[in-house]
């Protein structure tokens, strides 16, 4: 594994060793090792495709990181329809593998990337496609969790994060036909106004064509000191310029279809409302020039993006089993808000981490949420059966920790025109 291969250049740590397993029972006896020797004092990390933006969530210092990327195979299983999938694969190459049939499933966005980064839809889809995974608990016992077979597990997983074992193969279902139609769009940054409107409305009609996907993202790029608007605009049928897109496509464009940078990226959710939609640009903005004023380098860039969520997102996912994300408890459309900057100078760490942070919270502070814990208490309950002794909340210390959220923290909480909740749409990155 090299260092430098984690895709923010602010979370390549050096660890005292690294292990590469190539398969489900290195993997245990790896954990099964760390965890009987002296007494579970070494900490450790895992790697899936190093793609996470802070520092400790999938490498470590004075510890051991358990590299997953030589287990990278994509099997097709043509009989079950599914694709048997393990944590080091690539995109790319899960869905060449997969083109050779004609089949595909729903993942990432860039075919360089492992599993960790959702594609418009695919965080939706992803945590409803997978039928099974094949799980190493803190004991080093490797598991199946499906629907049938140790359910809460397999319910926690999809969006419970790092609190319960390592998976170590992923079972999805396949899409017939690996065909669709899409692209990066661009725009002079005083569309802004028409792009939230069709946004808007995509979102609140979006269940009569799930084909479609919509980003809606402004981008501030220092070296050319541009500020932009740019629409990713995706069908997952191959069919030019769907009516799903009219109202995007009317807009005058400016063209058709970044390694080795730092990167944070924060996120929510908020009700599909115009305002706030409206103030997440205003924030954005804002942030720009904050960062013009303070910043040590002059190479970096901003962007925040608005995705949908759906009604209809949570409808499908609850006909199949549910997960942990907590939108079934909402019965309105929603988005969500990704506010991601990248930075090259290491000086500026400090400048963008703060800009980050705060447009997150003046954005929530705006628009008040509501939510509940019911999702917070069943990981915990879930982590407790599966890891009795708290190994991947103590001893593997990055990541999300259901141990470190207090007992009557809510998930979401507040009121108005948002919905704000904790996002764990990744295992290991």
């Amino acid at each position: 594994m090299s260092i430098g291969s984690y895709w923010a250049e602010n979370v390549q740590l050096e660890p005292t060793c690294v292990l590469q397993p190539r398969t489900a029972q290195e993997v245990s006896f790896a954990v099964s090792t760390l965890v009987a020797t002296d007494g579970g004092a070494c900490k450790f990390a895992i790697r899936g495709g190093g793609h996470t933006t802070w520092a400790g969530a999938n490498n470590i210092v004075d510890g051991v990181t358990i590299d997953l990327s030589l287990m990278n195979t994509t099997t097709y299983n043509k009989n079950a329809g599914t694709a048997s999938i393990l944590p080091g694969s690539r995109w790319g190459g899960v869905y060449e593998t997969l083109a050779k049939d004609n089949v595909t499933v729903p993942g990432g966005r860039s075919g360089v990337y492992r599993w960790q980064y959702l594609p418009h839809c695919a965080c939706w889809i992803r945590l409803r496609q997978r039928p099974e995974y094949e799980v190493v608990l803190a004991d080093g016992t490797i598991i199946e969790a499906n629907k049938d077979s140790h359910a809460d597990l397999f319910k926690a997983l999809k969006g419970g994060s790092s609190s319960f074992g390592i998976v170590t193969k992923y079972d999805m279902k396949i899409i017939d036909g690996d065909k669709l139609w899409g692209g990066i769009v661009t725009y002079d940054n005083r569309t802004t106004l028409q792009h939230l409107e069709a946004g808007h409305k995509f979102i609140n009609n979006l269940e009569n064509d799930p084909y479609a996907s919509w980003i809606g993202m402004w981008g501030y790029l220092s070296v050319t000191d541009q500020n932009m608007v740019a629409n990713a605009l995706e069908y997952t049928s191959p069919v030019a310029y769907p009516a799903a897109f009219d109202d995007f496509i009317t807009i005058t464009n400016t063209s058709t279809s970044m390694p080795g940078y730092r990167d944070v990226f924060l996120t929510a959710s908020f009700l599909n409302n115009l305002d706030v939609m409206k103030r997440t640009v205003d924030i954005h903005n804002r942030m720009i020039e904050e960062a013009k004023a303070g910043a040590k380098g002059d190479d970096y860039t901003m962007f925040t993006m608005i995705q949908p969520w759906p009604k209809l997102f949570t409808n499908h996912s609850t006909d199949l089993d549910g997960n942990m994300l907590g939108l079934d408890r909402f019965d309105e459309n929603l988005f969500q808000v990704l506010f991601d900057y990248s930075w090259k100078d290491e000086a500026d760490d400090a400048l963008f981490n703060q800009l980050a942070n705060s447009a997150l919270e003046e954005l929530t502070t705006y628009s008040k949420s509501i939510g509940a814990d019911n999702d917070v208490e069943f990981i915990r309950t879930v982590a407790k059966k599966y890891d009795q002794t708290g190994v991947f909340q103590n001893q593997v210390p990055g990541g999300f920790k259901i141990s470190a959220v207090a007992n009557e923290q809510e998930i979401g909480e507040g009121e108005g025109n948002s919905r704000v909740f904790c996002q764990f749409c990744t295992t290991y990155t």
